[in-house]
C-alpha cells in the first residue's frame, strides 16, 4: 500500500512513519509544512529509507495537494497534519482554523478529485483516514461514562472546535460525495520526540534541569494517556482495516490526574537520576488554571480494540518510564529547542 500521510514530522505522525517503515511493507509519502514543532530527526532511520518520501508542503494549498496526488497516486490517506496545542490556540486561534479546517477541506477536495478518477479495485480500496482527538467531545464530569464513538460533540477550546469542524467536514464528504473516509479519535499521547510545550515533556525537562514544575489549578484535571507507539500501531491497523463512514475511539484506559502524572515523572526521574537536592516533587508549583480548562477526558476503546484487533501494549507506568529515560538520553535534541524555538514559557493565559 502507498500511503499519503500528512504531518509526518510531528509527534504522532513521525511515530506512524517509523512504525510503517519498521513493521510493514507499505510505502509512505510524508507531507509536512515543517512548522515549529516538526522534526526531521524524529523520523530516525525512516528519513533515508527508500520507502519514505518527504515533501515540504502546506495541506491548505489545494493546487499542490492535487499535484501530489497525481504524482504519487496513493492507495490511502492518513491525515495527521494539525496545529494541536490548546494553549497556543488560546493565544492565536487563526492558524488553527487555517490548518485544521481549511487544510482538511483542501485535502478532502484533492482526495475526492483523485479518487473520482480511479476505477475498479483501486477505487473500491481507497481510504481517507482522518486522525482526530477526544477533545471534540467536550468534558466529562466525575461520574460520567467514558467517551465512545457516539458521544455528542461539545468542543470547548479553539483547538477542539477546529478539530470538531474538520471531523464534520470528513463525514460530510463521505455522506455527500461518497468519499470512503473514516475517523479515529484518540486520547492524550505521550512518548518520544514530543515537542516540549506539552505537559509530560515540559515537566520532564524542567525536572531534569531542577526548574519549577507548573501544575494548572489544583492538578485534579484528568486525562486518559496513550503511549504514542501504541497509537501509531492502532492507526496503521485502522488504515488497513477501517471501514468508510466508521469512527474508532482509540485509547489505553489509563486515566490519571495532571498531578498524578507530574508525581509519576518525579518518582521515575528520582530513581533514574537522583537529585542531590532531594525528591523532585519539591519543585511542584500550582499556577492559575488555563481558561476554559476541560476537567476530564477518557475513552472507552472497546469498539476499536475489537474492530482493529488491537490493544495498547503499555500501561502508564511502563510508558512513562520509557519516556523519561528517552528524554535523559536525548538531551541534545531538547536543549536545542529550549535555547531557541521554545524556552519553556507559559502559553495560553489569554492575557
Amino acid at each position: 500500500m502507498r500511503i499519503l500521510l500528512t504531518g509526518g514530522c510531528g509527534f504522532i505522525g513521525s511515530a506512524v512513519v517509523r512504525h510503517l517503515i519498521r513493521s510493514t511493507t507499505h510505502s509512505v509519502v510524508n507531507i509536512d509544512k515543517m512548522t515549529y514543532a516538526a522534526s526531521r530527526d524524529a523520523l530516525e532511520e525512516a528519513l533515508d529509507d527508500p520507502r519514505h518520501t518527504l515533501v515540504e508542503a502546506d495541506v491548505a494549498d489545494l493546487a499542490t495537494m492535487k499535484a501530489l496526488f497525481a504524482e504519487h497516486r496513493p492507495d490511502a490517506v492518513m491525515h495527521l497534519a494539525a496545529e494541536s496545542h490548546v494553549d497556543r490556540s488560546i493565544d492565536g486561534p487563526a492558524v488553527f482554523i487555517q490548518t485544521n479546517v481549511v487544510g482538511t477541506f483542501s485535502l478532502l477536495e484533492a482526495a475526492r478529485a483523485y479518487w473520482s478518477g480511479l476505477e475498479g479495485d483501486a477505487k473500491a480500496a481507497f481510504r481517507f483516514h482522518h486522525i482526530s482527538t477526544d477533545e471534540v467531545f467536550g468534558a466529562l464530569e466525575a461520574n460520567d461514562p467514558p467517551f465512545t464513538e457516539t458521544t455528542p460533540y461539545d468542543p470547548r477550546s479553539p483547538y477542539s472546535a477546529s478539530k470538531a469542524a474538520s471531523d464534520h467536514l470528513v463525514r460530510a464528504w463521505y455522506h455527500t460525495y461518497g468519499l470512503p473516509a473514516f475517523i479515529t479519535n484518540t486520547t492524550n499521547n505521550y512518548g518520544f520526540w514530543h515537542f516540549p510545550e506539552k505537559l509530560i515533556p515540559l515537566v520532564t525537562i524542567n525536572a531534569i534541569e531542577g526548574r519549577e514544575l507548573p501544575v494548572y489549578g489544583d492538578g485534579s484535571n484528568v486525562r486518559d494517556w496513550l503511549f504514542v507507539e501504541d497509537h501509531a500501531e492502532a492507526l496503521v491497523r485502522a488504515v488497513e482495516l477501517g471501514k468508510p463512514g466508521e469512527t474508532y475511539a482509540i485509547g489505553a484506559r489509563q486515566p490519571r490526574s495532571n498531578l498524578q502524572v507530574v508525581q509519576a515523572i518525579c518518582r521515575t526521574l528520582d530513581e533514574l537520576r537522583p537529585d542531590p537536592a532531594g525528591p523532585r516533587e519539591r519543585l511542584i508549583r500550582y499556577v492559575t488554571d488555563r481558561p476554559g480548562h476541560d476537567w476530564r477526558y477518557e475513552i472507552d476503546a472497546s469498539h476499536a480494540e475489537q474492530a482493529l484487533d488491537w490493544k495498547a501494549g503499555h500501561d502508564f507506568e511502563t510508558g512513562i518510564r520509557r519516556t523519561v529515560q528517552w528524554y535523559l538520553d536525548h538531551q541534545d535534541w531538547w536543549e536545542a529547542i529550549r535555547s531557541g524555538r521554545y524556552t519553556g514559557q507559559r502559553l495560553g493565559t489569554a492575557a
